[in-house]
């Protein structure tokens, strides 16, 4: 049977109705024949973020007809944002276990996940030998580990650890492109992160990297995965969330400092891509602490930040 996932307020991500409006998710599923995960996830329009996941028993299988194709132990596939999900257990296989995160990449990594095996945009690998295997079996773990630990630092450090995850993948793919990312993009990404309160327009940032807005929408898509006003409202998101969980700034100026005037749109926004209203975001962060990964140059390097929460006014929060 299939299901189609929506957005809804189920909790387990192994289910449909996952929201998925996190920047780090990893699990393991364990399909079993006639087991309550045994089912194809079909998701026409894609994601919102990456998933990377690896096969580590069984047989699972991607698409249908002429497109289809099979994946078993020590393969890996790349779903990037708006690729059709289709997949399953192989009909031919009693179970199919596989461990994945799903994540919002840092801009930097985008040479990391231009995968030149593709089917239907997911890219495929297949590891070499058994030790490889391991290897990568014990860091799609550790990433999951780390992001369950609800320790201060547990988002950070799983993103540190999905970082050397997909470097490895590089390491073993040599026909990858080894083309850095167009330094265009490169200072359009640092140009918008150290503008992210200002309402820069695509022909501002175009005029700044000196390329067409045609061009750079092209150009910014291709290499980043997503648009470039999708792109800056992420890292808006993301900071957003570092500084309702490291401040007791009120939400007015968390939201200003982020680049929203309107408190109330904001807000909306807030809820729309992390699920929650900011005050309940603050409230349960506060009780469990995971903050946010914020790039050193939305605020000029770790004195920045320091200073930003020295100056902390310890306003009651709104």
């Amino acid at each position: 049977m299939r299901h189609h996932q929506e957005a809804g307020q189920q909790l387990n991500p192994l289910l449909p109705g996952y929201s998925f409006n996190i920047y780090l998710v990893a699990g393991m599923t364990p399909i079993i024949e006639n087991g309550p995960l045994d089912f194809y996830i079909d998701r026409k329009n894609g994601m919102s973020g990456f998933i990377i996941n690896m096969t580590v028993q069984g047989r699972g299988k991607v698409f249908e007809g002429d497109d289809a194709f099979y994946c078993n132990p020590g393969d890996l596939l790349l779903f990037p944002p708006e690729a059709r999900h289709f997949y399953g257990r192989a009909p031919d296989s009693p179970d199919w276990y596989h461990r994945w995160v799903y994540f919002r990449p840092r801009g930097f990594w985008a040479p990391w996940l231009q995968w030149r095996d593709q089917v239907n945009k997911v890219g495929r690998m297949t590891l070499a030998n058994e030790t490889l295997v391991a290897e990568f079996d014990a860091l799609f773990q550790q990433i999951e580990e780390t992001y369950k630990a609800g320790r201060r630092s547990s988002e950070e450090l799983a993103l540190n650890l999905l970082e050397r995850l997909l470097i490895r993948c590089f390491e073993e793919t040599p026909e990858n492109s080894n083309d850095p990312i167009d330094p265009r993009i490169e200072e359009a990404c640092q140009h918008i992160s150290r503008n992210l309160a200002a309402d820069l327009t695509l022909e501002d940032v175009a005029r700044h990297v000196c390329l067409s807005p045609s061009r750079l929408a092209h150009l910014f898509r291709d290499q980043m995965g997503v648009n470039l006003v999708r792109w800056r409202e992420d890292q808006r998101m993301i900071l957003a969330k570092h500084l309702l969980h490291a401040t007791r700034f009120p939400v007015a100026r968390v939201a200003s400092l982020v680049g929203y005037d309107d408190q109330m749109y904001f807000s909306r926004v807030f809820r729309k891509r992390v699920g929650s209203c900011p005050t309940d975001f603050r409230r349960t962060s506060e009780a469990s602490p995971a903050p946010c990964v914020v790039p050193d140059e939305f605020w000029g390097g770790e004195a920045g930040i320091a200073a930003l929460q020295e100056n902390d006014p310890f306003q009651e929060s709104v």
